[in-house]
């Protein structure tokens, strides 16, 4: 597939090698595969990009009524845990999409983590998946520190105004966080590598049942709420090349308005999904060192001032 040139000098070689290798598991043909077809390969290709667990995490699938969970463990007595909603345009993605990742989470902070698989669009549209991942936080017996990319980072952003005991804080990864509008970010990379503008609007179709007024609930787009006062400290990330990316900024800001505190971070040269290549390209590299460090702070009630 060919970019825009202007790609050409925003993404570097290692960058660019992680894009190709991601598109050669979708042929020219996925935009028509049905939802199963598309979760299969998406499966296939977040299995091939595994990393392995980390030594000394131990595992445990559970369940919470009908919600598959994943725990993962790396210290006894562990003070925090790590809440965990994946990515995956609310369609596609699960327990197995994001292991490696959980499992990397838990070996370097410490914490305990736990991944949900929440319900998925087509047949379990909004607010089923909320409603799901409201159940998993409120389970805990731990202080949670509140972790997700893309739809789950959008996930994260709803729990945190609908929990009554607040957060430690909360860490958004590229996320989708409104009905896609026309942002800055959205115009500019509305044809970017990984993801555009059409597939942000058709995810947000499929999620919302085709129903338009579900755009303007809060808990289906946390942009679109009322208040931001009363929100956990905030880190939200986003990658430079990526339709999304003001969506972060815009929700930190709106955050730090309302005498929250909030900070974006912009990964230069980066694109949706890069935590896949956090193992093959140096720019995701840092960014994830980053995101450990941000995940860390937060779950032991600090601020982190240096990143």
């Amino acid at each position: 597939m060919s970019y825009d040139a202007k790609y050409d000098g925003l993404i570097d070689a290692q960058t660019w090698a992680f894009i190709r290798e991601t598109e050669s598991f979708y042929p020219p043909d996925a935009i028509g595969l049905s939802t199963e077809g598309q979760r299969a390969l998406y499966d296939r290709m977040c299995k091939a990009f595994h990393a392995g667990r980390p030594p000394g995490v131990t595992v445990q699938d559970t369940a919470l009524g009908d919600i598959p969970l994943r725990q993962y463990q790396s210290q006894p007595n562990a003070k925090a845990q790590v809440l965990y909603l994946h990515g995956g345009g609310f369609v596609v993605g699960g327990l197995n999409s994001h292991d490696d990742i959980c499992a990397e989470i838990c070996a370097r902070t410490g914490f305990d983590v736990t991944a949900v698989a929440y319900r998925l669009s087509p047949e379990h549209p909004f607010p089923q998946d909320f409603d799901d991942a409201l159940a998993a936080a409120q389970a805990g017996s731990k202080p949670l520190v509140l972790v997700g990319d893309s739809a789950g980072g959008n996930l994260c952003a709803a729990l945190s105004a609908a929990l009554e005991t607040p957060s430690l804080g909360q860490v958004l990864i590229y996320p989708s966080l409104g009905p896609p509008t026309p942002t800055a970010s959205m115009t500019t990379h509305a044809y970017a590598p990984m993801l555009t503008a059409q597939d942000c609007v058709y995810y947000a179709q499929i999620r919302a049942a085709q129903n338009p007024q579900t755009l303007d609930d809060p808990r289906f787009s946390p942009m679109r709420a009322a208040s931001f006062a009363g929100l956990p400290p905030t880190i939200a990330i986003s990658a430079e090349c990526d339709p999304l990316a003001d969506d972060a900024a815009l929700y930190c800001t709106a955050i730090a308005s309302a005498g929250g505190r909030a900070r974006h971070i912009r990964e230069a040269g980066l694109v949706h999904g890069y935590l896949r290549a956090r193992h093959r390209a140096d720019r995701a590299r840092a960014s994830f060192a980053r995101i450990i460090h941000v995940i860390a702070a937060l779950g032991k009630g600090d601020w982190p001032e240096a990143f």
